[in-house]
């Protein structure tokens, strides 16, 4: 309307192209096609022109058909380009793309919105990142999240897990829907899934029903498929993070994990405190608080039985022996004293290893998993760190109960002159008892003493010592510095060191004197 305007004003097309910031020739297509509709004819129409890939949109329909919606443009371009196609990849693309859309539009699975029913669906699932396993559920209405870290994602885990998740509910869902993971599958039958028995006992037992997806179609558990990516990006990787900063800064994916996984308990813990923030805020798809739909969810949920079921094998037990350790693997992991010939119930889980009381549950000790013939030792269950080895003498024959008797010193000559490999120390100790009767106690345990500081170890050196008498000199060890306060003398600058110049004196001219020749 602003070309129009400004060609009526003006009547020329360069004016109104000027006016109008345009060229003159889309002014008078414009006048045109403005007459044509004014005298009641019809805008003229252009005629489509074919894109350059309909040569080959045959071939590309094929192929898609045949790779059902999944094959590439960059696959099919070589065979698109023998087939005469000249124009662009990226023009290509877009053909490829559109027949996809077309094939999925026809073939693919017609999906609905899910609606939720409150207390009736609990969908489950695994997530993994660098060997740490995150368990995922939702319960489907309130949207209540639930995460834990777990070693691996064996079917004793996932059912300890979910019985977990049901004493936190406090209640058990109708369905508890899950993917065909090969833990709780025990065989597909004309495409109907066969649990394990385990599985069929754990839900006879909570009074669920399990349920399973259909094969490779993870959108029918999209909400906890969302959660499994939350939880990972949310607070998987961060508690790595923290990890690998507190471990010295370096990001050691193995160290990390290990860390992580020595110590579940305190990630589980970080995992439920995550838990009950992001319960706690408003939903973005339900616009309400999981929290609080809970409490009118709670209602419709199965009781908890009143006897909870036991998972997994039955713990494995074992006798302490006289060294109050048990035997698990080939290795040895240690127990309280007090345990000593007990009997004791072990239980592992992932890298860890506890032991418990078979009666009470009470936890006894916690151990790291070690490798066959290694052992696992704790020094609070011994009371303290084990001491240096010491071999303590022990007299025996006559000779050797006399000569101990003159106490410490007799026994460290004794085991000075066996390190030094004296092989006479038996027969010279009747000798040295001889000595000792002769000189009189006293004096004798100071000459052992002088001759165990000197490494002197025949009884002839002894005889030495006691017979240079008390005028031996006794060498002492270097005491403290000797600290003395030295007089302070007035310094001098370095300038009154200044050589001094003497002032030049005249020189006498002297001439030589010569002696008169006598006549």
């Amino acid at each position: 309307m602003d070309i129009v305007a400004a060609y009526q004003l003006v009547g020329s097309y360069r004016g109104a192209a000027e006016i109008c910031g345009t060229t003159h020739k889309t002014v008078k297509r414009v006048i045109e096609r403005t007459s044509v509709t004014a005298a009641g004819g019809q805008r003229p129409v252009r005629a489509p022109r074919p894109s350059n890939y309909e040569v080959v949109r045959a071939l590309a329909t094929d192929a898609v058909t045949a790779g059902k919606g999944r094959v590439s443009a960059k696959r099919l371009l070589p065979k698109a380009r023998a087939a005469g196609y000249t124009g662009s990849d990226r023009n290509f693309r877009r053909l490829v793309a559109q027949e996809r859309r077309r094939y999925r539009r026809v073939n693919g699975h017609p999906r609905r919105p899910a609606v939720w029913a409150p207390g009736e669906h609990l969908v489950i699932d695994w997530g993994v990142i660098a060997g740490v396993h995150v368990f995922c559920a939702v319960l489907a209405w309130s949207r209540v999240r639930f995460v834990r870290f777990a070693a691996d994602e064996k079917q004793d885990t996932t059912l300890r897990l979910l019985a977990e998740r049901f004493e936190v509910l406090g209640g058990v869902p109708g369905v508890v829907l899950t993917d065909r993971m090969g833990c709780l599958k025990g065989g597909v039958v004309a495409n109907r899934v066969v649990p394990t028995p385990d599985l069929v006992r754990f839900a006879t037992h909570y009074r669920f029903r399990p349920d399973f997806c259909e094969a490779h179609d993870p959108e029918s558990k999209g909400l906890v498929e969302n959660l499994v990516g939350y939880g990972k990006d949310d607070l998987l990787r961060p508690l790595m993070l923290q990890q690998a900063m507190h471990e010295g800064g370096t990001i050691d994916e193995p160290a990390v994990t290990a860390a992580v996984l020595a110590d579940l308990h305190a990630a589980n813990e970080q995992a439920a405190a995550w838990c009950m923030q992001v319960n706690t805020a408003v939903h973005s798809e339900t616009c309400a608080v999981p929290t609080e739909r809970l409490t009118q969810e709670r209602e419709l949920l199965s009781p908890l039985p009143s006897l909870r079921l036991s998972i997994g094998p039955p713990p494995v037990t074992r006798k302490v022996d006289k060294l109050a350790t048990i035997r698990l693997g080939s290795a040895r992991y240690s127990v309280p004293l007090r345990l000593r010939g007990a009997t004791v119930a072990v239980v592992t889980e992932g890298p860890n290893v506890a032991i418990i009381d078979p009666a009470t549950g009470e936890v006894h000790a916690q151990h790291s998993l070690v490798a066959p013939g290694e052992a696992s030792i704790l020094d609070e269950h011994y009371g303290g760190p084990r001491s240096a080895p010491r071999r303590s003498v022990r007299p025996k024959t006559a000779a050797e109960k006399q000569f101990c008797t003159l106490g410490p010193a007799a026994e460290a000559f004794i085991v000075g002159a066996a390190g030094a490999g004296h092989t006479r120390l038996g027969p010279e100790l009747t000798e040295l008892n001889t000595l000792a009767a002769a000189h009189g106690e006293n004096v004798f345990i100071a000459a052992l003493e002088r001759a165990t500081a000197f490494g002197r170890w025949r009884a002839a050196d002894v005889r030495s010592i006691l017979a240079a008498g008390t005028g031996t000199p006794q060498p002492r060890h270097a005491g403290n510095a000797l600290v003395i306060d030295l007089p302070v003398t007035p310094g001098r600058l370095l300038s009154e060191y200044t050589p001094v110049l003497l002032p030049e004196t005249p020189t006498v001219a002297t001439v030589p004197v010569q002696a008169e020749a006598s006549s």
